[in-house]
């Protein structure tokens, strides 16, 4: 089971030096990943549903991850996740290979539905349909990543006679790891996704969202290009893991456990956090 950190693209530790600082002690401790959050604008007064205040600054993840990708060599750089209905999938597509290529082939491309309604009709995107924009951008993306020729036709994306290079570094693109929890999500996981993405309270949390998985897989077809599912999870409430935790995500299968050094007010907190947690058993 591999270590990866999350959410450090936001509050006090978005500063470029913070940055640079915390990244490569990353790498030093044995940490495989750094994953990086979206919202694009937070719902202001904070309602009920949001997981930011509205005036918690927040980086953009795939302008963040490049700089990342600079101070660092070995980290993969993780989107956790992008609100895929929110982005345009051509413009993202090319975002995308962009920074693999940059990164030597060190993407993950996390991506998901959304539900921040507020946050969607900013950005002009209906909430109702966005399960449906998600599964076709996710197609769009992987023509125009795969196909000698890339051609698209759906309802919100569609494409013919053009091309983008350069490709991605890594063949067929970056991987994609869908995030969510619903049988919907479950589903675009197992249908269109390298891997699922998704957090929780505890090891039984993870252990009923591997059963809804499981469920998904007897539900819908996997293209064998795609390979075995991928786990990436991440604890939160309490964002502390023990050493017993780990070692039960591990038994249950988890690639990578995800560590997130809530609150992110003081990065001599945040370094003192990603230190005791490089110690995990894996």
């Amino acid at each position: 089971m591999e270590l990866g950190v999350f959410g450090l693209n936001a509050k006090a530790t978005l500063d470029p030096a913070v940055t640079a600082r915390l990244a490569r002690r990353a790498e030093e401790l044995g940490y495989g990943s750094w994953w990086a959050g979206e919202h694009v604008v937070l719902p202001s007064p904070r309602s009920p549903d949001s997981p930011m205040e509205p005036t918690d600054p927040i980086l953009d993840p795939l302008t963040h991850l490049a700089y990342v990708a600079a101070v660092t060599e070995r980290l993969e750089l993780g989107t956790g996740i992008v609100i895929l209905p929110q982005r345009n999938p051509v413009v993202l597509a090319k975002q995308a290979a962009s920074l693999d290529v940059l990164s030597g082939g060190r993407l993950l491309l996390g991506v998901a539905a959304g539900f921040l309604e507020p946050e969607m009709t900013a950005v002009g995107v209906p909430l109702k349909d966005r399960g449906r924009r998600t599964d076709e951008y996710i197609d769009a993306m992987t023509a125009l990543w795969t196909e000698e020729r890339p051609v698209f036709e759906g309802r919100y994306a569609a494409f013919r006679d053009v091309d983008a290079h350069p490709r991605p570094a890594r063949p067929g693109g970056p991987r994609i790891l869908v995030g969510g929890h619903s049988p919907a999500a479950f589903r675009r996981a197992v249908a269109r996704g390298h891997g699922w993405i998704g957090n929780g309270s505890s090891p039984e949390d993870l252990a009923a969202h591997l059963a809804g998985l499981k469920q998904a897989a007897a539900d819908v077809e996997r293209p064998p290009r795609l390979g075995r599912l991928e786990i990436t999870f991440m604890q939160v409430n309490p964002v502390t893991v023990d050493a017993p935790a780990a070692r039960r995500y591990a038994a249950l299968g988890v690639d990578r456990l995800l560590v997130y050094p809530l609150p992110l007010e003081n990065p001599a907190d945040v370094l003192a956090y990603l230190e005791e947690h490089a110690r995990l058993p894996r």
